[in-house]
């Protein structure tokens, strides 16, 4: 379907299907290359990046809209999600922009249209394993990308303020949950886990006190097997004990990183 005929079919319907003045927008998170990164959608006329987001069905939970959300740009059902927190600053709608976006697609709408109210967004944060992700095309959206979390482009509205909250929420989480089986591999080294927990905390950890805490909680299982093609010594590979993983994320601990 073409963009204008896609964007004129959600105008018409919205106002009957979603519900009104309400969002969600995703910040998704994947670690790659020791670095931590995020999934952001390129505006179709501008050189400026937005969070995937989307409407909310009048009949369809918050979270399923999410999840829905998810689905559609990485391919993924299962993935590790959370809702962090809710954006409903009145400036962060800015009818003009969208106006403006609209015109272009050759578009004219009433003032009192639906798609140029006041939204309130329900910020959701997702950790996904890089290599399953299987990028989707977005019909509104040039394309999509991941950026380094350290390397980021010029955003859209306040999709920097939302990325920004979700990555201050994850390292507040560090300290009570375990967080590394939905951003690693299944097979992993101790050095790799220690590199996510350092990205996502943006400062380096003393090796010998993070390996003695995070073997401590009994969250891994060590294999026999060591990774290959390294230089030096080759170490030993950890996958997460599932059990033992959820229990500690449904009680939690005290890390202290």
């Amino acid at each position: 379907m073409a963009m204008n005929e896609y964007i004129r079919q959600l105008l018409s319907s919205g106002e009957h299907d979603f519900l009104p003045s309400l969002s969600v927008d995703c910040v998704i998170l994947g670690f790659h290359e020791n670095q931590l990164k995020v999934l952001l959608l390129k505006h179709r006329y501008m050189d400026i990046w937005a969070l995937p987001g989307g409407f909310i069905y009048k009949d369809e939970p918050t979270d399923a809209a999410a999840m829905r959300v998810l689905r559609e740009r990485t391919g993924l059902n299962e993935i590790f999600l959370r809702q962090f927190y809710i954006f409903g600053e009145p400036e962060r709608s800015q009818r003009e922009f969208h106006i403006r976006d609209l015109e272009k697609d050759g578009i004219n709408v009433n003032d009192d249209h639906w798609i140029l109210q006041r939204f309130v967004t329900i910020g959701y944060y997702a950790l996904v394993e890089f290599s399953k992700v299987n990028l989707l095309p977005y019909t509104i959206a040039e394309k999509s990308m991941w950026w380094d979390i350290h390397d980021l482009p010029e955003f859209m509205l306040d999709h920097r303020k939302i990325l920004d909250k979700a990555i201050e929420t994850l390292r507040i989480q560090l300290n009570y949950q375990p967080i590394g089986y939905n951003l690693l591999p299944e097979k992993f080294t101790l050095t790799e886990l220690q590199n996510l927990y350092e990205t996502i905390l943006d400062k380096n950890l003393d090796r010998r006190n993070f390996q003695r805490k995070i073997i401590s909680y009994q969250i891994l299982r060590r294999l026999n097997e060591k990774k290959k093609g390294v230089p030096h010594k080759s170490p030993y590979l950890h996958s997460f004990d599932i059990e033992k993983y959820n229990d500690a994320l449904n009680k939690g601990f005290n890390a202290g990183w």
